[in-house]
């Protein structure tokens, strides 16, 4: 629909695209040529994922992924809602596709990683954006702690079932602050925050800017998607979001019979009816390997992402997006165009996927938040575990209202219990929403730079339940009784300098992999069995990792003698010895990559889990760090052009690149960039 001439690519000191182009469409195509520019190895992973066709050039080991792709009806799915969009929306979409194709051939030849697979990139359907928005967050609500808390509830008894209750493995969370005009040095409003995800290379996360006639806009994108769905500032309005950890995704337990004389099968709906259950295989090609088979089974519920037939166990998955056809793309140009907190705010009442929290300002002092998405009404049960799909007391009866609340001096976003906790099960622990709160409170003269400040703080407030049962000094070894003095004088911050963070590190370890090993739990303690895809909910020492704190005051598992533990986790400690260790030489960063580089070093870090500089390991399992801030940024309503941001490596996807990891170490130590506005200040680039 377009060519180079029809925009101009610009970069600032850090390679960080700005694009100029003479109306919406053109600027859609513009971001979808410079993405791929910049990106095109990450796009083309991304959009086979979204197909179930990412084993053809990774390997085995993308199979299991692929496999439930497949089986979940992701590509399909992302037709559908496709099918569905207004011509406008459609049209913005299309534009950003073309831009893609028209720059794939050119980004692919810049990666040797396409030459090294074997990979050569084909021209993208129109539905492939949605269709990576929808692999994205299909894991987001986190459907898949409905197994485990089945699981649980199995061993242990149906009042177990939330007993591990967290912000488990697979979650998604982020820290979002905001500040009104009275309690900042200018005047005006600041937002500010990071959201937390697997971190990945290239970054989940694309800092770039987007300017034409109608709107100019900086933001963090999300590579792939046309847009900025999730962060932005327009100049005048700002907005971000954190995941309001709502549940809207159903699991439900399916009875089937084959069809007489045939090949397919009925399943028991409602009312004792057998209902025709769709059926069709699906072949994967997969990289050095034979192909994989793949039957697609879907019942009236939903596609059928568990079958066990030794087990005797089916489950059809029931989310939103394949239900109602829709994701909300429509409100993405509408985002753009907007010049004040209510256009953010009326925009917003068309989002469906996923379910955020969302924190936004303008520059005449409006604020808001609230909660946008899409969260079905039904009974209780279906929030905790699967159900019976056959009985009608589960099937789904409309959609919630979103709930909104006043801001008054600040408002803060975490994860925690709050504005969404009518629409959830389980929310992140309250320390870092409460930290955040009370770093807040302690000024109100707030400046970008002061708010950006806020990202590196390393309070571990989760700390204490643990360090309060650590045993009187009598009958400890001297070593042990040594260690116990020093961790009680600690100050609780997981500097990464802090040999002490270390210290308490290992001791907790200690004291996870005791509680795993221990009878009580014998029941969870064997190998997660389904799809492998589920597995990182499913494991026994994660889920006491992240659960910890709660294990440690529930008045549940009477058998689990807590303190023993404790003490002999901290002889244990004590035993192998207290090297002056920091915690950043333990503690470091560890990307997923689809092709890992063995030869990469990265950074170590500090902050953890529950800190706001929210670094994640897994307790007991390895202190490295595969999720944490996946971008940071400071939206300064009063001057767009203080604001500040940053990203895990860089704004270039290719390795070698200037711009491929130069904001790495800024990033390890929490600390910002500047957002640059002024044209003259940008370097123009051949697009």
């Amino acid at each position: 629909m377009s060519d180079a001439d029809d925009f101009e690519l610009y970069r600032d000191d850090w390679g960080i695209p700005h694009l100029r182009a003479p109306d919406p469409l053109r600027l859609a195509y513009a971001q979808g040529r410079a993405t791929v520019l910049d990106r095109a190895w990450q796009l083309e992973v991304e959009r086979h994922r979204s197909q179930g066709a990412s084993a053809a050039f990774l390997g085995p080991d993308s199979l299991a992924w692929d496999r439930f792709a497949r089986q979940s009806r992701l590509d399909d799915t992302a037709r559908r809602c496709h099918e569905a969009l207004d011509p406008e929306t459609a049209a913005w979409v299309g534009a950003y596709v073309d831009g893609v194709n028209d720059g794939l051939a050119r980004g692919a030849a810049r990666d040797e990683r396409f030459t090294r697979t074997g990979h050569t990139p084909v021209p993208w359907e129109p539905w492939v954006p949605l269709g990576i928005w929808i692999a994205t967050h299909i894991l987001f609500a986190g459907f898949a702690t409905k197994l485990w808390r089945e699981r649980a509830a199995r061993a242990l008894g149906d009042e177990a079932a939330t007993l591990f209750a967290t912000d488990g493995p697979g979650a998604a969370g982020s820290n979002g602050w905001m500040a009104s005009g009275d309690r900042t040095a200018t005047g005006s409003a600041i937002i500010a925050g990071d959201p937390h995800r697997i971190i990945e290379e290239p970054g989940v996360y694309q800092q770039i800017r987007l300017a034409c006639p109608e709107y100019d806009v900086v933001g963090i994108a999300v590579p792939g998607i046309p847009g900025l769905a999730h962060f932005g500032h327009t100049g005048t309005a700002a907005w971000a979001i954190t995941n309001a950890m709502s549940d809207y995704q159903d699991l439900y337990v399916e009875r089937l019979r084959p069809v007489a004389g045939g090949s397919g099968f009925e399943a028991l709906g409602p009312g004792g009816t057998w209902e025709p259950v769709h059926r069709h295989t699906e072949t994967i090609a997969v990289a050095g390997a034979d192909p994989v088979e793949v039957e697609v089974l879907e019942t009236a519920r939903g596609p059928v992402i568990i079958r066990e037939e030794g087990a005797d166990r089916t489950l059809s998955l029931r989310y939103p997006p394949r239900v109602r056809r829709d994701l909300g793309f429509a409100v993405l140009p509408a985002l753009l165009r907007a010049r004040t907190v209510a256009d953010i705010d009326r925009a917003l009442d068309g989002w469906a996927e996923p379910v955020n929290v969302v924190h936004a300002a303008d520059s005449e002092g409006g604020l808001l938040h609230r909660v946008a998405g899409a969260v079905p009404l039904r009974d209780p049960a279906n929030r905790l575990r699967p159900v019976p799909a056959w009985d009608a007391r589960h099937a789904w009866q409309g959609w919630a209202q979103t709930p909104s609340e006043p801001v008054q001096g600040f408002a803060v976003m975490a994860n925690a219990r709050g504005i969404a906790s009518p629409l959830g099960v389980e929310f992140a622990p309250p320390h870092r929403a409460d930290r955040i709160r009370e770093l807040l409170s302690g000024a109100a003269d707030w400046s970008p730079g002061a708010m950006a400040a806020i990202h590196a703080d390393t309070h571990l407030a989760s700390a204490e339940p643990l360090l309060a049962l650590l045993p009187s000094p009598e009958g400890l070894s001297p070593a042990a009784r040594a260690l116990r003095g020093r961790l009680l004088a600690w100050d609780r911050r997981m500097d990464a300098g802090s040999t002490d963070a270390t210290l308490f590190a290992a001791l907790r370890a200690a004291v996870v992999r005791r509680f795993a090993a221990d009878p009580a739990l014998e029941g969870l303690a064997g190998p997660p069995s389904g799809p492998e895809v589920f597995h990182p909910w499913l494991y026994l020492l994660p889920r006491i990792g992240y659960a910890l704190e709660g294990l440690l005051r529930s008045p549940l598992l009477p058998g689990l003698d807590r303190a023993a533990h404790v003490r002999a986790a901290l002889e244990e400690t004590a035993a192998a010895g207290a090297p002056e260790t920091p915690w950043s030489e333990v503690h470091r960063l560890a990307p997923w990559s689809a092709l890992p580089d063995p030869d990469a070093v990265w950074p170590g870090l500090g902050g953890d889990h529950d800190c706001v500089n929210a670094t994640s390991t897994v307790p007991g399992f390895t202190d490295l760090c595969g999720r944490a801030s996946a971008a940071r940024y400071v939206w300064d309503l009063g001057r767009r052009e203080d604001s500040l941001w940053a990203v895990p490596l860089g704004a270039d996807g290719v390795a070698g690149a200037p711009h491929h990891r130069d904001q790495l170490p800024l990033w390890a130590r929490c600390e910002l960039v500047p957002v640059v506005t002024d044209w003259a200040r940008l370097t123009k680039e051949d697009a």
